[in-house]
């Protein structure tokens, strides 16, 4: 590649126009021509707009004939000879802009006739409808802003394929502009998220994206290192043990809107890197969260869908009904046909699990086999959203035991159309527990090849006091599908994590 790179820099402006595709050629050409009669249009800086096509449009009556300075990408062109009629595109729509010789002057006309779809230019006109009944911007003059050098994707037969438009998001934007909705609503989806946490006395908090310990979570880190420390470090699985510190220290409500990465596969669900919003409160518990996020979910899809009923991938989520709440015993019971309070021990757990015909290990106790039926029978069935609690200890390591059952814990998940949307706790706040349950998760994380830790330092604040705490996690992304009909992860983030182009 390296060779390649020399041989193109010894090449000279002629050769180099050869090798490209013809479209790109004669557009390179109209630049080098523009920038010798001294109009590089690159060079504009500013250009001062005082419309957007969509308030046009909304406010037609007051601005019928007034003058209007409008800018966008020219999308389309219907070319009349001394007449013509553009679109542009800015960002909020569409407007149609008529452009006449008599009206721009003969030279700007000339230089207009040159230009290409997909440029970027600036209008200032008055504003009237066309005899068809169009809204639109008379030219009185025009500017070429800046030159698009690459064809757009043809309207009907472009950018169709899913890969490409998630590669080149800005194409998908651009050829797709209904797409752009699905990501003005992510916006309001977490702004409204913002307001409503605010409104409950939560105050938004930062905390690091770098961690100096790999804790012993189930999720895999992404590894990087520090020059300057000569040590290595880790991208965050999650926001939680700091959040809870600020609990130790006396922020009784304290939420995060964070980036979180995991070093894990990619599906419809999962992305290596995503948003999670967490939040902790204290002197309340799981009941408390649960009540608190189907409020949550409920106030938001009204602000943002005006309903709180939405349609998702053709089912219909009621997400304003009482959700559903069931233990995890109660769900086994009623979707797998299995009973924990009959199992004797792990061994007749293990049983059930061989004649269910659910992989377990050797070992599995009967925590382990509980969960192991609720993936494999339970979630499948839970369409409307539905709360699942109090989790085996086995895989809740941050969770209070149930007083009434030390072998459970006040854990709850909720789930919409078969996928787990949100985590919850009481939280664990006992550091002799914590620190036992650290030690056995670190253990099993070495066995699988992990540099995991545990982190003292959180052990230490919880040594100072947590108080009984309420803590929730759960995923923006997976919230933004639902309100959105998206079916993948992929359609709610601008840039998904793609494998490179050879």
């Amino acid at each position: 590649m390296e060779n390649n790179a020399q041989q193109d820099a010894m090449l000279t402006d002629e050769e180099l126009l050869a090798q490209l595709d013809e479209q790109h050629r004669i557009r390179i050409e109209k630049l080098n021509e523009l920038k010798a009669s001294g109009k590089n249009p690159y060079e504009t800086t500013k250009f001062d707009v005082t419309h957007k096509a969509e308030e046009i449009r909304e406010n037609f009556d007051a601005l019928e004939n007034s003058d209007v300075t409008i800018a966008g990408r020219i999308t389309s062109w219907r070319d009349m000879g001394k007449a013509n009629f553009i679109d542009i595109r800015d960002g909020s729509g569409r407007m149609q802009v008529y452009v006449r010789i008599d009206d721009v002057g003969e030279e700007a006309f000339k230089e207009f006739k040159k230009w290409d779809l997909g440029d970027i230019v600036g209008i200032t006109g008055f504003v009237f409808r066309t005899r068809r009944g169009e809204i639109s911007v008379h030219a009185k003059s025009i500017k070429l802003l800046s030159k698009s050098l690459l064809p757009l994707p043809e309207k009907w037969h472009g950018l169709k394929d899913k890969e490409e438009r998630y590669r080149k998001r800005y194409l998908d934007l651009i050829a797709n502009p209904e797409i752009k909705d699905t990501f003005v609503k992510r916006s309001m989806i977490i702004r409204e998220i913002r307001s409503f946490l605010d409104s409950k006395g939560y105050i938004e908090v930062d905390t690091p994206v770098l961690h100096t310990l790999e804790i012993g979570a189930a999720a895999r880190p992404f590894v990087t290192h520090h020059n300057a420390l000569d040590i290595d470090m880790y991208l965050r699985i999650e926001t939680e043990l700091y959040l809870k510190r600020l609990i130790v220290g006396g922020f009784d409500r304290v939420y995060e809107v964070g980036r979180i990465f995991r070093n894990e596969g990619m599906d419809s669900t999962h992305n290596p890197e995503f948003t999670s919003i967490e939040m902790y409160q204290a002197y309340t518990d799981y009941y408390g969260m649960m009540d608190l996020i189907e409020e949550l979910y409920r106030t938001v899809a009204i602000k943002v869908c005006g309903t709180d009923t939405v349609m998702y991938q053709g089912k219909e989520i009621a997400i304003g009904k009482p959700w559903e709440r069931m233990t995890m015993i109660d769900a086994v019971k009623k979707y797998a046909g299995a009973d924990y309070n009959e199992w004797a021990d792990d061994a007749a757990a293990r049983a059930v699990a061989k004649e269910k015909h659910v992989e377990i290990k050797d070992n599995a106790t009967k925590g382990d086999v509980l969960i192991a039926l609720f993936e494999e029978f339970v979630e499948g069935e839970l369409i409307q959203p539905t709360i699942i609690y109090d989790y085996p200890v086995e895989n809740s390591p941050l969770a209070k035991r149930k007083p009434s059952d030390p072998a459970f814990t006040e854990r709850f998940e909720y789930f919409i159309n078969a996928c787990e949307f949100g985590n919850a706790f009481s939280e664990l706040n006992d550091p002799i527990d914590q620190r036992e349950r650290f030690a056995k998760q670190v253990e099993e994380k070495r066995k699988q090849g992990a540099n995991a830790e545990i982190d003292e330092d959180f052990i230490t604040a919880l040594e100072y006091g947590l108080p009984p705490t309420g803590g929730l996690g759960m995923g923006l992304d997976r919230f933004v599908m639902l309100l959105t009909d998206s079916a993948s992860i992929r359609d709610v983030l601008l840039f998904p994590t793609m494998k490179p182009e050879k």
